[in-house]
């Protein structure tokens, strides 16, 4: 069966007996018809004094079109975790609709390691994308209003920094002339369009601590610069407080279960390559008071979600992880290894050991932020004893354990190894995190640090008008925020063809964006867009509605 047969065949337990089983009363849940709900803030608050469980992030090699499956893995593992008596939830993002009809076609998991209603989750769920583009497209609504009517706030039009968004990849929309026709529609300008994947309102969102936090956040975002170039924030316009009305239901996390009835927040979700790629704080921080073990994930390889969930979320959140699962397949270590897509179903243990190169890679810098870690081989038919093996023995030689994972066929029963490895990691207390650099050292330095530590970079190329805007931003008092590199994601380098575990290349920076509020500096390396295109044939072509009134196509 495919994924979507499997989660409309199986069955759903009422969320109020999910909800039973947190022990959050009635009072607190928000439903969203049966299978869905939010879970209140003032709840959330009141369990303060509780103890925060064991965090373990769950992050992958670097990703090919084999497929590594981190998501359908971190509940893979929540349901083995739960079999063997451990009181764990999950925490995930929340699809974005560009993806969905796009390359991937849902993103709730798979086979029988899945979060449900899948369906739901990956169509609009409880509205928190839409709130977040509206939140955002208020604030554009708002600076441009201003501007029309007399600009008391000095804004140079040639500086506006704030992008609008939307939820759907259109490439179309990258650059634009915005306010064109006449006097009555505003000044012309240059303008763009991101996802809403990589609006500053969205790190804000997943960042944020409590909804005044959020307003707080929204009330420090630099929507452009004055003609002598000071900075000009959204309060200038009158935009947090309108904003944090538009978010203030979506800011509560949204709680469904795993086909196993097991509890799962699923709340927020920047992409990794463009923006901070991890679910919201508050949705993190309220499963560790109400379980003993809570599994999240980080978008794309460690290089990109690992890093930033380390040295953005945890910095930010004051978040201590306990273990890391590094998520590997043999498929895709073979693509590393040369092997084309075509040729993947055929044994080859030597592609396995080159590609391994990059497994490597992604070990070495996990424990550079003194993190213990297990290998998690996702497990494919095709898989064969002499390779699987050879994943062991290089994960090993790293002095690291690798074990085979069947979740996507078994569900929990095929994760109970690795949950009992998990768990005893997570306990025994090796952890040691610290953060990759230093919040004094200057931004350029933590680019280079970040180029050279876990991309393997010679150094950075950064052309002399980024330097003045790095240089701006150090001397403007932002040289203490960490930084936030959008590159892509299927290399270590720039180029999305360099597989393995390139070394000799250089990062190049093309530009730098400040995002205040959210409390990071983005910084764009080589050709990576923050408003992606459709491939040449989009999984929405799939998609439709059938006689019997059921969603095909969307996996």
């Amino acid at each position: 069966m495919s994924d979507i047969e499997i989660a409309r065949a199986a069955p759903i337990k009422p969320i109020s007996e999910i909800a039973d089983r947190l022990r959050i009363p009635n009072e607190a849940l928000a439903p969203f018809g049966h299978t869905k709900a939010k879970v209140s803030l003032d709840y959330i608050d009141s369990l303060k004094d509780q103890p925060d469980a064991r965090l373990i992030l769950v992050t992958a090699i670097t990703p090919t079109p084999a497929g590594e499956g981190k998501t359908t893995t971190s509940v893979g593992l929540t349901d083995g975790m739960n079999k063997i008596g451990k009181n764990t939830m999950v925490c995930l993002r929340e699809p974005s609709l560009g993806p969905c009809f796009g390359m991937k076609g849902g993103a709730a998991g798979g086979g029988y390691a899945q979060v449900i209603p899948m369906e739901d989750i990956n169509l609009h769920f409880t509205g928190d994308f839409h709130a977040i583009t509206s939140a955002h497209s208020l604030l554009s609504a708002l600076i441009d209003n201003h501007i029309y009517w007399g600009n008391e706030a000095g804004i140079d039009t040639r500086r506006v920094g704030w992008r609008r968004v939307v939820d759907m990849n259109d490439r179309s929309l990258r650059q634009i002339t915005s306010s064109l026709g006449g006097v009555s529609n505003g000044y012309p300008r240059e303008d763009g369009f991101d996802i809403t994947v990589a609006s500053e309102v969205m790190a804000i969102f997943c960042l944020a601590t409590s909804a005044a936090d959020l307003e707080e956040r929204l009330s420090r975002i630099v929507i452009g610069y004055t003609r002598d170039r000071q900075p000009i924030r959204a309060e200038a316009v009158m935009g947090p407080g309108p904003m944090t009305v538009l978010l203030k239901d979506a800011i509560a996390p949204n709680l469904v279960q795993t086909l196993e009835h097991n509890p799962a927040f699923v709340h927020g979700g920047p992409f990794a390559n463009i923006a901070h790629g991890c679910n919201s704080v508050i949705a993190t921080k309220a499963a560790m008071k109400m379980a003993d073990y809570v599994v999240t994930e980080a978008g794309f390889g460690a290089d990109l979600g690992a890093e930033k969930f380390f040295d953005i979320k945890c910095r930010q959140a004051g978040l201590s992880p306990s273990a890391v699962v590094l998520v590997a397949t043999v498929r895709a270590l073979k693509m590393h290894g040369g092997v084309g897509k075509d040729d993947l179903g055929n044994e080859n243990v030597q592609a396995v050991r080159d590609g391994c190169v990059n497994l490597a890679r992604h070990i070495e810098n996990i424990k550079s932020f003194g993190m213990p870690v297990v290998v998690a081989i996702n497990k494919f038919i095709a898989d064969t004893a002499a390779e699987v093996e050879a994943v062991k023995e290089l994960a090993a030689s790293y002095g690291v354990e690798a074990i085979e994972a069947n979740h996507w066929a078994e569900g929990g029963n095929g994760t109970v190894e690795l949950a009992e490895a998990v768990a005893k990691l997570a306990d025994s207390g090796v952890a040691d995190f610290a953060p990759s650099y230093p919040d004094e050292m200057p931004l350029i330095d933590k680019i280079e640090t970040v180029a050279k530590k876990i991309y393997r970079a010679d150094g950075i190329s950064v052309d002399q008008k980024t330097q003045n805007q790095i240089a701006d931003l150090q001397n403007g008092g932002f040289g203490h925020l960490p930084i936030c590199i959008a590159k892509t994601q299927y290399s270590f380098s720039t180029d999305p063809n360099m597989k393995g575990a390139p070394t000799g290349h250089t990062l190049g920076v093309r530009e730098v964006r400040l995002s205040a509020g959210a409390g990071f500096v983005v910084v764009v390396c080589g050709d990576i867009m923050t408003m992606p295109g459709l491939p040449r044939v989009p999984a929405a072509n799939r998609i439709r509605i059938n006689d019997e009134g059921e969603v095909e196509g969307l996996f």
